[in-house]
């Protein structure tokens, strides 16, 4: 289930990662801060846009890190609904001082938005993909991230239902165009990569016709990428080469959109990929306001 997604970061993953947001954020003074002091406050995140909820281990790093206590009231993966962010609905109630609810504000809210824009455009495209099809294969998201946030917006496509994909270029190798005319061939840079990578990592090609993709799977690829093919390409090419490889794994990637993506998850394909998961995007809306006091 989503919310078991928080134990795939080793101990300390995210402390580190979000002390370095912090102190990006409040390098020098927190003039603010001075200005509340430690009055202890309970503050509400509320939840203002219809979308899937992610980000929540990253914001319980912060809200650790400043040393304040926080209850969801919604797990991630729930969704928001068009009423619930209508009314401003709270996700969460977090309590401690004053000065330290807002040092961790905007950091949370931040994180939060963008991890649930990325979560609900790959619940999106994921469901556009299976519910008109049938299809059982993956959607995955690219190597497209943001520098710097790319784990929360991997964590995010876990959350939204989509595959990450590879992570870095150490994960997964993957040879590209710009490989393939450097070194000379697809043969000889599966050769290379292999000798390399032995056999604890899967190569990749991408491949532009039907040609290339049987070059590399005779190589020795693990998965080849069909690139750029339109929809009717794709459905002839990928059956012709599953007749021929049917261990090597076929990605569709390029053109495909939540619109279209129907006409991708087609038989033979088992992967289709798309970079607008993590840089197209919206963000959701979400602020986090101190509860006020009651009027005399």
């Amino acid at each position: 289930m989503s919310h078991e997604f928080e134990h795939l970061f080793p101990p300390g993953t995210l402390s580190a990662l979000v002390r370095r947001w912090i102190d990006a954020d409040i390098p020098y003074f927190d003039i603010g801060g001075y200005v509340v002091g430690d009055k202890p406050e309970v503050a509400h995140v509320l939840g203002k846009s219809p979308g899937v909820l992610a980000g929540v281990p990253f914001a319980n790093a912060v809200f650790k890190e400043m040393g304040v206590s926080v209850e969801w009231l919604k797990r991630e993966g729930d969704p928001i609904t068009k009423e619930e962010a209508a009314k401003k609905a709270p996700v969460a109630v977090v309590k401690g001082s004053a000065r330290k609810l807002l040092l961790a504000e905007r950091t949370v809210l931040n994180i939060i938005s963008r991890a649930s824009g990325v979560a609900t455009r790959a619940r999106g495209v994921v469901t556009a993909a299976k519910t008109s099809t049938g299809w059982n294969g993956m959607v995955a998201g690219s190597r497209k991230t943001t520098p710097g946030f790319a784990l929360v917006e991997k964590h995010a496509l876990l959350v939204g239902g989509a595959a990450t994909h590879r992570m870095n270029l150490s994960q997964m190798v993957m040879l590209k165009d710009n490989h393939v005319w450097s070194h000379g061939s697809i043969t000889g840079a599966v050769k290379a990569a292999k000798a390399a990578a032995g056999f604890s990592a899967k190569i990749e090609v991408e491949c532009q016709n039907l040609d290339n993709a049987r070059e590399a799977a005779l190589a020795g690829a693990d998965v080849v990428m069909l690139d750029n093919f339109t929809p009717g390409e794709l459905k002839r090419a990928a059956a012709a080469f599953k007749s021929e490889f049917p261990h090597v794994v076929v990605e569709a990637s390029g053109g495909i959109t939540e619109a279209n993506i129907a006409s991708y998850a087609v038989d033979n394909v088992d992967v289709v990929s798309m970079g607008c998961l993590t840089h197209g995007y919206a963000c959701l809306d979400f602020s986090m306001k101190i509860q006020r006091p009651a009027a005399k």
